[in-house]
């Protein structure tokens, strides 16, 4: 059961760490790419050198573990808990599987508006108005349980960066660095959500 449950605490961080190392090994295999100038999905666009390889292992794989990080943290909410808890716990699992789709729906490098990107787009989009009401939800039902308020406080944050990284800095700043806060935020709560999150009490 102990290790059952050191497993869950560390599944989040080693996600992001699995994202955030690849995301560094494959940029630097690439010098022409600019994390200041190119999405990051560049780097795993059709035509690009190891470009499935990126694909696979910086967003399929950190993906389908954030879906396992969700689906732990659905199983640790009170059966009594307020239903915005159990709703955006639920919406967190459907935003982590959207992260892995885009793994699956690459970018086009020599045509940005071909039918290929734009499917990529989607999943992005998908992610983004799945985790941002997914995590506000969840800040909102777990403040005033107990046990829950740093949790609350984590989701509220998250939410919130991803919210402005998405939707407002890009009116101020180019949007692939405000691209990257917003998958820093994303990071934050894969890496925290089970660690701060109270052990299930269900039998």
């Amino acid at each position: 059961m102990q290790a059952g449950k050191r497993w869950e605490q560390g599944l989040g961080a080693a996600a992001a760490a699995v994202f955030v190392l690849a995301a560094t090994g494959f940029a630097l295999a690439l010098p022409a790419f600019d994390p200041m100038r190119h999405p990051l999905a560049l780097l795993g666009a059709l035509g690009v050198p190891h470009g499935r390889a990126f694909s696979l292992v910086t967003l399929l794989l950190p993906g389908v573990m954030a879906a396992v990080v969700a689906f732990c943290l659905l199983l640790r909410v009170p059966r009594t808990a307020p239903w915005p808890l159990r709703v955006g716990a639920q919406m967190l699992m459907l935003a982590a599987l959207a992260f892995a789709a885009m793994g699956l729906l690459p970018l086009d490098a020599d045509d940005i508006e071909s039918v290929a990107s734009r499917y990529h787009a989607s999943a992005w989009m998908v992610w983004v108005l799945a985790f941002v009401p997914g995590a506000l939800m969840t800040a909102g039902g777990a403040w005033s349980l107990t046990g829950w308020r740093r949790v609350a406080q984590l989701h509220l944050a998250c939410g919130t960066t991803v919210l402005l990284a998405a939707f407002a800095l890009p009116a101020v700043m180019p949007g692939p660095p405000a691209q990257l806060l917003a998958f820093a935020g994303w990071l934050v709560w894969l890496a925290a959500a089970l660690p701060l999150a109270p052990a299930a009490v269900r039998p």
